[in-house]
C-alpha cells in the first residue's frame, strides 16, 4: 500500500500534521515544499503517487502549481487544501484537475478519506 506523498503548505506546522496524520496509517511522505514553485520542482524529481497541495503560499500559489504539474504530467494525482471561505478557488482548482479538497483545520479521518479516494 505504501504510496509516496508530496506535502506542499507554507505552514510547517501544517506539513507535520498532514505527514503525521499519513505516516501513522501506512503511507510515506517523500518530500515537502513550502511553496508552489518548490512544489513543482519536488514533482518532477520525486515522482510522488499522490501530492497533497495548499492553496494559499508565497512565491506561486497552488492553482498555479497545480497547473504547471498537470501541465507536465497530466496523470498527476493532486488533492488541494483549503481554508474555510475559498469555494470560487476549490472549484477553479477543481476545474484545473484536482482529484478532491480538504478544508483546513485538517480532520484525521477527511484527509485518510480523501487520500483513500484518489490512490487506494
Amino acid at each position: 500500500m505504501a504510496k509516496n506523498i508530496l506535502i506542499c503548505d507554507d505552514a510547517a506546522f501544517m506539513r507535520m500534521m498532514i505527514k503525521d496524520i499519513l505516516t501513522k496509517n501506512g503511507y510515506t511522505v517523500v518530500g515537502e515544499a513550502e511553496n508552489g514553485l518548490k512544489a513543482v520542482d519536488k514533482y518532477t524529481e520525486l515522482k510522488p503517487d499522490l501530492v497533497l497541495m495548499d492553496i494559499t503560499m508565497p512565491e506561486m500559489d497552488g492553482i498555479q502549481a497545480l497547473k504547471k504539474i498537470k501541465e507536465a504530467d497530466p496523470s498527476a494525482v493532486v488533492i488541494m487544501c483549503s481554508a474555510m471561505g475559498q469555494q470560487a478557488m476549490v472549484i477553479e482548482s477543481i476545474q484545473a484537475g484536482a482529484k478532491d479538497f480538504i478544508v483546513k483545520p485538517f480532520q484525521a479521518d477527511r484527509v485518510l478519506e480523501a487520500v483513500q479516494k484518489v490512490v487506494g
